[in-house]
């Protein structure tokens, strides 16, 4: 199948299907006009990158295990595991961060309020 009907066939535009066969987690024959041509198994793959990817890992991080996870199941492969706790550990830090942010907001907010409420 052409670019065009993998993109149709799994909704990822043709520029990231482009960027995931730049970045090595795709990839796809030529034809003798230069067009790229993906076999049936593209579809799963993209469906697969595009999984991981809203699981907010990198591409550099998905092709660490990409290829075992699409010959194997995922807890099968020992590279995903790791992948994931760091990825939680970098959520709970955001999560922590925006917490204190958002303490800080309510307070300010408080004394704004406050001060206004003493005029």
């Amino acid at each position: 199948m052409k670019i065009g009907e993998l993109s149709k066939a799994t909704g990822a535009s043709v520029r990231s299907l482009r960027y995931y066969e730049q970045k090595g987690l795709l990839t796809a024959s030529r034809q003798a006009s230069g067009y790229r041509e993906y076999n049936q198994l593209a579809i799963e793959q993209v469906n697969t990158i595009q999984l991981y990817l809203s699981l907010g890992l990198s591409t550099e991080q998905i092709a660490g295990f990409l290829h075992c996870v699409m010959i194997s199941k995922e807890a099968f492969c020992a590279e995903v595991l790791p992948v994931y706790e760091k990825k939680l550990a970098e959520i709970d830090e955001q999560l922590a961060l925006l917490t204190a942010i958002r303490s800080n907001l309510i307070d300010r907010i408080a004394s704004i309020r406050e001060e206004r409420m003493e005029e």
